[in-house]
């Protein structure tokens, strides 16, 4: 009997289990304020990587221009755009303060976490507010919804982060977010993060066009290097399939690049980079859109969403189904 068993479990091991699912993960980036003509002029090394994996597009934001969902071109507007894939006039987040988003449109944390209650979700933020109001972390109205790993709030701290008019501070937080995010994922693996970096928009608002525009681009892409870097770690020693979607918030008013909240072309033009190897024509048409993230990362992850969600998206995947 012992040698029967020791025989099976050898041929256990030897099973070739490259037909088995792989374990998938996300982890999506906004890098805020970043103009499409500026970025695409820079150099920058570790975007161009991801994208030859997968893709690079303009798309846009803002809704639609005139109608029942125009939407301002405003920071947490575009943030909770993505997450819930809804316009404002249902999310109800109609500018930075943030007054009453509307819960009942659920962001993909919760519906992560009502699919499969036992994921590991993280935020990495530059902004406490993304977690606290636009998630809505722990709240009666999304349902005591709680992630798992933290990291944000520092631009509270003005003792270890004074304030400045340059806002360098910014910079060195979203420094610190970039470290953090990039060992998180490489050594806990969250099966949802959010990455959020903010000094791009502080440094466009001061300047514009301009040559602290590049270096602050410049810098932001050596941060998303440090988290590609974890990503591939992770893929080539642990088997897992992740899916990395970078995206800005918003355009800038041309020809400066210094405003944004209104709905000209410039102001509502985004991009997206990403590293899926099945994008369909929907991403590469350039009539993608921030409210088209949400059902792509719910298709790459495959779970399964209530009818009563999937039906108010008004975006749509922009990756070929399986």
């Amino acid at each position: 009997m012992l040698r029967q068993a020791m025989l099976s479990f050898f041929l256990f091991l030897s099973i070739d289990l490259s037909g088995f699912a792989q374990q998938k993960k996300v982890v999506f980036i906004i890098l805020d304020g970043i103009p499409a003509p500026e970025l695409e002029k820079i150099h920058t090394p570790n975007l161009d990587q991801i994208s030859k994996v997968g893709g690079y597009a303009r798309a846009f934001t803002g809704g639609e221009k005139g109608g029942k969902s125009e939407t301002p071109t405003i920071s947490a507007v575009g943030y909770n755009s993505l997450l819930t894939g809804t316009w404002a006039n249902k999310h109800n987040v109609w500018g930075n303060d943030i007054e009453s988003p509307n819960y009942d449109y659920w962001s993909v944390f919760r519906l992560m976490r009502e699919a499969e209650p036992e994921s590991k979700l993280a935020i990495f933020s530059t902004w406490e507010d993304n977690r606290t109001k636009l998630i809505g972390e722990r709240k009666a109205e999304t349902g005591y919804l709680k992630l798992d790993i933290v990291f944000d709030g520092f631009e509270k701290d003005t003792v270890r982060f004074a304030h400045d008019t340059e806002k360098t501070y910014l910079r060195k937080i979203d420094n610190l977010v970039s470290f953090e995010s990039a060992h998180s994922l490489k050594t806990q693996a969250p099966d949802l993060s959010w990455v959020y970096l903010e000094f791009t928009d502080a440094v466009g608002h001061r300047y514009g066009k301009s040559p602290q525009l590049t270096s602050a681009i410049e810098m932001a892409d050596r941060q998303i290097g440090r988290i590609w870097e974890a990503v591939r770690f992770r893929e080539e020693n642990y088997g897992e399939e992740w899916l990395i979607w970078i995206t800005t918030d918003h355009g800038r008013k041309a020809p400066e690049f210094k405003d944004h909240g209104g709905q000209s072309n410039s102001e509502r033009e985004i991009w997206m980079i990403n590293n899926a190897k099945n994008l369909n024509e929907l991403f590469f048409s350039g009539k993608a859109s921030m409210v088209d993230i949400l059902p792509t990362i719910i298709e790459f992850l495959g779970i399964p969403v209530p009818d009563v969600q999937r039906e108010n998206w008004d975006g749509a995947s922009l990756i070929l189904k399986k």
